[in-house]
């Protein structure tokens, strides 16, 4: 099997995790709602646990972790929730960049179609937002800022401070989606200034379909979220329907040992990185997006093909498939085959973007074949 290079798109499990998950698939099964027996007490002990685990790893209050199946309907909720508290104030714009992922994009889209106005704010050739271009969009009529913190296609990290600070004496609510960063970027997420933060547990070796949206008092009130769905009143009455135990435990778990693990991990990743970028440096690779403000655990890069342009990026994942599994965008657009919206918002050049191709590995990963993945690009410049 090749080595697995696409952990941007989705991680291995932690084998931690697993046991954790098994656990309360198999033995602990009871339902956390349930209230007159051991069983029920025992799932709503742990879940209690895990809203402690995540909200540790941004320094909030377990009370302020609402559990949902992923960042995707984190986004959904963060920013459709807002939609009455922006009518019945009169707040009906939004900012948000033309970078993020589409699970911001397409809620920011409805919000427009809702009646609200949207500000996109462009990134540079770095993938980094303009912290100064963020202030001069702020209106008195400013309801939500959306940045995600670190961009899924080239690793890029967002300003946070800068941001927070642009935003210091306005009172619009700062949405992050968090679920690149989340547990691998600690102190950026941790300032108060954030309000709500998106966190998908299959980004940081826990299972798919479970994630959260932390959404932090300010003094002592809580961002004032509506529901998208109705029924039991789970979660503060914010996401109704039975709360997955099993998949909790391993958000929760992953999140504490995100903590626990995170120096170890950065540097196992530090060390892969390194080993990459000497692998294809004889090929002149142009990396996409700003090398210092970056996760150590992504790597976006074009490879020019010696007549003016860059090598395919379809060819030369066809080339790598016996060495290393990659990837040329988001797994969530990958299907359409469109040009990354991401590096055209940088304004990379057409051919650039085409060629584009994304490494990204973690802590679990292991060696791949270093000779044989420089032999398939030789292959294709040969």
């Amino acid at each position: 099997m090749p080595v697995y290079l696409d952990c941007a798109a989705t991680t291995p499990l932690e084998p931690r995790v697993v046991e954790e998950v098994t656990r309360y698939l198999v033995s602990d099964f009871g339902n956390a709602g349930s209230r007159t027996h051991g069983y029920g007490q025992t799932a709503k002990s742990r879940v209690q646990a895990a809203r402690e685990e995540v909200a540790t790893v941004v320094d909030a209050g377990p009370d302020e972790v609402i559990f949902t199946s992923g960042a995707t309907e984190s986004n959904n909720l963060a920013l459709l929730g807002l939609v009455d508290h922006g009518k019945a104030t009169s707040r009906r714009h939004v900012i948000t960049t033309a970078i993020e992922h589409k699970a911001v994009l397409e809620p920011v889209d409805e919000l427009r179609r809702r009646g609200f106005t949207v500000t996109l704010l462009q990134a540079d050739t770095s993938g980094r937002v303009d912290p100064d271009d963020l202030r001069r969009a702020l209106r008195p009529d400013t309801l939500l800022v959306s940045i995600m913190h670190a961009n899924n296609e080239t690793g890029v990290l967002q300003p946070l401070a800068d941001i927070t600070a642009a935003m210091d004496h306005h009172d619009a609510f700062l949405h992050v989606d968090a679920a690149q960063a989340f547990g691998k970027e600690l102190e950026p997420l941790r300032q108060s200034r954030i309000d709500l933060i998106s966190v998908s547990g299959h980004k940081i070796y826990a299972p798919k379909g479970v994630g959260a949206l932390i959404a932090r008092r300010r003094g002592f009130v809580r961002p004032p979220l509506r529901p998208l769905q109705y029924g039991g009143g789970q979660e503060r009455g914010l996401r109704a329907g039975t709360l997955a135990v099993a998949l909790i435990a391993g958000l929760g778990t992953a999140a504490a040992l995100a903590v626990a693990d995170q120096r170890d991990r950065r540097r196992t990743c530090e060390r892969l990185r390194s080993r990459l970028m000497a692998a294809l440096a004889p090929f002149d690779p142009e990396f996409n997006g700003d090398q210092d403000h970056v996760l150590p655990s992504t790597l976006n890069v074009s490879i020019p093909n010696g007549h003016g342009g860059y090598l395919d990026s379809e060819a030369v994942m066809l080339a790598l498939k016996p060495v290393v599994a990659i990837s040329n965008g988001s797994a969530c657009t990958s299907h359409s085959y469109a040009p990354s919206h991401v590096l055209e918002a940088m304004g990379l050049s057409t051919d650039r973007v085409q060629g584009a191709l994304r490494f990204s590995w973690s802590h679990l990963t292991p060696e791949p074949d270093w000779d044989a993945l420089s032999g398939a690009f030789s292959g294709l410049l040969s």
